[in-house]
């Protein structure tokens, strides 16, 4: 949760009271419809009880410079896209969204230590086809594992604001489909839809 430094709001709950003292007064960036920035806010919404604009661009770059620029107010950017402007104090991060403090960002405490419950993460993962074998999947999985396992690797994917983890096929599947359900209910209660 990033926001141009002039923003009055230093923090998540002072976010929260100014939202709430300003109701549909505050633009909040998204990278379009049904996007995780989109998503990400949506669920803050609902569950701070803020009213807040969605302003949809295409694709976090634009949204990420009228951020700067002060056009919009907030976004929910990702780690990866907004951490070189955090660094450089263009933007300011008010908290992260995943469930643990992140260890790019140690001084900035998670959303939901304000508000209990909201976590809101993106990942990126490698699949294979359906009918893949699984001595192949098996080995591929083994392969990403120790790759994750390096430290050098490891340490530059955190450096561009990523948060790796290991798992197997199946522990992966499983998060596809709980992550799925997730996101398809704040889809529906949002009524997003595509353009």
């Amino acid at each position: 949760m990033v926001v141009n430094p002039s923003f009055p709001a230093k923090t998540v709950p002072e976010f929260i009271a100014y939202a709430k003292a300003n109701p549909r007064k505050i633009n909040m960036a998204s990278s379009g419809p049904g996007s995780s920035t989109q998503l990400f806010g949506q669920l803050f919404k609902v569950m701070a009880y803020v009213d807040l604009i969605t302003v949809n661009y295409r694709g976090p770059g634009a949204a990420l410079l009228d951020l700067m620029s002060g056009r919009v107010e907030v976004m929910f950017a990702s780690v990866a896209s907004a951490i070189g402007y955090i660094r450089s104090g263009k933007l300011r991060a008010l908290g992260v969204a995943s469930a643990a403090r992140m260890d790019m960002l140690p001084d900035v405490p998670t959303i939901g230590e304000f508000v209990p419950g909201y976590e809101a993460t993106a990942w990126v993962g490698i699949g294979a086809p359906a009918n893949t074998p699984p001595e192949i999947t098996a080995i591929l999985n083994r392969h990403v594992n120790a790759a994750l396992a390096d430290a050098a690797f490891r340490a530059r994917l955190v450096d561009l604001g990523m948060e790796p983890f290991a798992s197997s096929p199946a522990e992966f599947g499983k998060f596809i489909v709980e992550y799925t359900e997730k996101w398809g209910k704040v889809i529906r209660a949002a009524d997003i839809k595509p353009e």
